[in-house]
């Protein structure tokens, strides 16, 4: 039981934005707002707008990890503050948690939190053509559905059917890409996917496959930035490897960042060498 909450807890952190800068940056910060409510429950979101400039401004929607079942916006603040003082309206996203909910409504609640954002883009000063996103471990699997799928896969939800989900960029930050990997492995299987699929890989094949993102990549999926510790205990690392050579198989842009020798999350000069793979890819796709 020890090892299935560190497990769990491990899922949940947010390394780039744990290690930011604790000073103050300037930015306008707009916590707690409700995008979306599915029956008497809330589900919010905390915006940060740059402190300068009229806008709109390129846009990066940010999503926690934790297992599909942990984790919170609240972790994210840092590093929405951080995105802020470079230029960006950054928004942190709360979503749906096992066992409240199963699979797919976390999706639905992030690609609904993307059509909120262009909803609301001239209140918010945003730029409705450049909206980028990235997640972290199981919110790194959640931005990679969301980079890769469409209308046509069914995660889109039912709450702003005028605007789209479609994202310009992806960064994953360590997410499983392909959840049937996880067939073998009895604590994963125990702790995270049978609670979030409600069955057993042996059980519902199918069903761990239309919520792996490999299934959905495509020659016109956006520009992705991978970046993924090569002794990562609980996110095999070629997870990420696989991800990479399909994007490359069908002529898609993609980089993967290797941190060799990490676990699940990164410190010190690793931490920032991403952060500043991030910021550049962001500027690269967002700001051009």
């Amino acid at each position: 039981m020890r090892y299935i909450l560190l497990s769990l807890l491990l899922f949940a952190v947010p390394v780039t934005a744990q290690e930011t800068p604790a000073r103050e940056v300037p930015c306008k910060l707009i916590p707690d707002i409700v995008y979306e409510k599915v029956k008497d429950k809330e589900i919010k979101i905390d915006l940060a707008i740059p402190a300068k400039g009229e806008g709109p401004f390129p846009t990066v929607l940010c999503v926690h990890g934790g297992a599909w079942r942990l984790g919170s916006r609240k972790e994210l603040t840092g590093l929405i503050k951080l995105l802020a003082s470079q230029g960006y309206v950054a928004a942190a996203v709360q979503y749906r948690l096992v066992p409240d909910v199963m699979f797919q409504d976390q999706i639905e609640d992030v690609k609904t939190s993307v059509r909120w954002l262009r909803e609301n883009a001239k209140q918010y000063s945003i730029d409705p053509d450049r909206l980028g996103c990235m997640g972290f471990s199981a919110g790194g699997h959640l931005v990679c559905l969301l980079g890769l799928t469409g209308p046509d896969n069914g995660f889109e939800g039912k709450l702003f059917p005028k605007q789209s989900s479609r994202v310009k960029c992806v960064v994953d930050y360590f997410g499983p890409t392909d959840l049937s990997a996880y067939g073998n492995d009895e604590t994963a299987q125990n702790s995270v996917f049978e609670p979030m699929l409600g069955g057993r890989f042996k059980d519902k094949p199918e069903l761990y496959k239309k919520a792996s993102p490999l299934t959905y990549v495509h020659k016109d999926a956006p520009p992705f930035l991978i970046i993924h510790g090569t002794k990562d205990h609980l996110v095999p690392y070629n997870q990420s490897v696989q991800l990479e050579d399909k994007l490359k198989q069908v002529g898609g842009k993609v980089k993967l960042v290797t941190v060799e020798g990490a676990d699940h999350g990164f410190f010190g000069e690793d931490q920032r060498r991403t952060t500043r793979e991030t910021l550049k890819f962001l500027e690269e796709n967002l700001k051009k």
